[in-house]
């Protein structure tokens, strides 16, 4: 085998469509996949993990359009997961078919709490189907990545044996996953170091990492491993993922660009080299960050690194006074260079059109123009009821369309509440049905939105269980937009819902409506005669 030559650059390999997906009730349609793998390659990223394509028909055809239109010559690396079992490298390797550059990623576990547990299966058997799977996915593409799961658990003399049978057998990345985020910094040094030290031909994949975050080290493992001759970092936008989430990529992207003259002596380069640490346009990241959020549900916390809310706000006084003096007192990086907008331009009820498509396009949203022309109709229902329109409400009101656009089932017509403490909280609703049917019911309930909910119900006849109800104000004032998010439940899926509205009850209207819409998306693609197979197939799909 021919030695590959080690990058002096940093390869980001995006799983958000993967690994990020499975956050509870971040479920993805093969559509809003689609968007965010187009803002994936807007931003850089070298290789975008679509998903699991053998897992349901859903992730197929998402790999699949993503690497008809996303993965063209010139392009990002698409790449779909792969247990170590020739049915998902085939499925996969057809899903990749229409990529300019195809990767197929397949994995077995490593540690031996797994092999014991879950794979019952020796060491010897693993050995051997590493070894053959690896050369079963080469057969397919010429890109194979292997991940030993659970590595950071394994015995090291062992996970040196599975990765040089991966190698041998024509790997071309090797991936590490701290697959329940059990490392410290120092526990990922070592674990590196010793890989390097030990496994014959290492020098010829590429080396990568994928930290979890249990303990929330996961940036800090990835940034170690970088320091260990790590050339790959497997990571999220926002950080999202199964349990704790992983690695976020805005964090590990800026902490190279920070930081370069620390990091670029572990990459071979002069510490004053000006060259960048990867390809990232980072200010393509807020608008990513935002992108994901919303097609997710997943608010971003507002003291999150990098794109929350507060990551360049300052209240302190004494900060304050040093930022108006000069800005690196006490901030280490520019807003600008993550994409949050320079300026705060406020849109009002006599804005136009293209003042309020342009600023969308600033925030990150590209409407069509049937969605534009609901979001302007928005824009100035809520631009009547309040002063000023704030960034903030834009989005919130760009996010509802976006919304609408993947789901619309069922639509909400009309909704009445009749509400006071000596009375009974009633609702009376109006929704148009998939068959064009326009139906009226009213409910009693404890309080109005359960009212409305009740209503609802007794006209979608969609079988669900309502799990989390949340309201949050997008803006200051009592003029503020409410934003609602719910979560249903049905079988062991989650379904997320948003919606935005000066009435509160109005917006837990919305919101519940959009929720059932994905719930009926989903419930409809499922097999009629084995409904529960193919829910539970959901259960395999691992986190590393």
């Amino acid at each position: 085998m021919s030695i590959q030559p080690q990058p002096d650059r940093v390869i980001i390999f995006d799983t958000t469509l993967r690994d990020g997906e499975q956050s509870p009730g971040a479920t993805l349609n093969p559509e809003e996949k689609l968007v965010i793998a187009q803002q994936l390659a807007r931003l850089g990223v070298d290789v975008i993990e679509a998903g699991f394509a053998v897992s349901s028909p859903g992730d197929f055809e998402a790999v699949n359009n993503i690497a008809k239109i996303v993965g063209v010559e010139g392009g990002p690396i698409i790449c779909s997961l792969a247990r170590a079992v020739r049915q998902d490298i085939q499925t996969a390797a057809e899903a990749l078919q229409p990529a300019a550059h195809p990767r197929i990623h397949t994995f077995i576990s490593t540690s031996d709490i797994h092999l014991k547990y879950q794979l019952k299966k020796s060491r010897q058997e693993v050995l051997a189907i590493a070894e053959e799977m690896v050369a079963y996915a080469k057969s397919f593409v010429t890109d194979v990545e292997f991940s030993p799961m659970d590595a950071s658990r394994s015995d090291p003399e062992f996970l040196y044996q599975v990765l040089e049978r991966a190698i041998a057998a024509g790997a071309t990345t090797l991936n590490i996953p701290d697959t329940v985020g059990y490392c410290t910094p120092k526990d990922m040094e070592a674990l590196i170091r010793g890989i390097r030290e030990n496994v014959p031909g290492i020098d010829q994949v590429i080396l990568s990492v994928h930290t979890q975050n249990d303990l929330g080290l996961a940036t800090a493992n990835a940034l170690t491993a970088i320091e260990q001759g790590v050339r790959q970092v497997e990571c999220t936008i926002n950080g999202i993922g199964e349990r704790a989430g992983n690695a976020a990529l805005e964090e590990v992207v800026m902490a190279l660009q920070v930081r370069k003259s620390h990091f670029n002596v572990f990459l071979g380069r002069p510490a004053n080299s000006e060259a960048p640490l990867t390809r990232i346009n980072t200010q393509e990241i807020y608008k990513a960050s935002r992108l994901v959020s919303t097609a997710t549900g997943m608010s971003v916390q507002p003291n999150k690194a990098i794109v929350g809310a507060n990551a360049f706000a300052h209240e302190s006084g004494i900060h304050q006074d040093g930022i108006l003096k000069h800005r690196e007192t006490y901030e280490i990086m520019d807003a600008a260079s993550v994409g949050l907008p320079a300026n705060q331009i406020v849109l009002g009820k006599h804005s136009g059109r293209n003042a309020f498509r342009t600023r969308l396009q600033e925030l990150g949203f590209e409407l069509n123009e049937e969605d534009l022309n609901r979001a302007f109709h928005r824009f100035k229902e809520v631009a009547d009821k309040k002063k000023e329109v704030s960034d903030r409400d834009l989005e919130a009101i760009a996010r509802d369309e976006l919304q609408v656009q993947v789901e619309h089932a069922f639509q909400l017509e009309q909704v009445q509440v009749s509400c006071g403490d000596c009375s009974s909280p009633t609702a009376t609703v109006t929704v148009l049905m998939p068959d064009g049917r326009i139906l009226t019911d009213a409910a009693v309930g404890t309080g109005p939105v359960d009212a409305v909910y009740k209503a609802v119900n007794r006209l979608v006849q969609v079988p669900n269980e309502l799990i989390e109800f949340s309201v949050q104000s997008v803006t200051e004032g009592i003029d503020a937009l409410g934003r609602v998010t719910i979560h249903l439940r049905y079988q062991e899926r989650l379904f997320v819902g948003q919606a935005s509205d000066t009435d509160i009850v109005v917006a837990s209207a919305y919101a519940y409506v959009n929720a059932l819409n994905r719930l009926y998306s989903y419930w409809q693609k499922q097999p009629s005669a084995e409904p529960h197979q193919r829910v539970s197939m959901f259960a395999e799909i691992p986190n590393f």
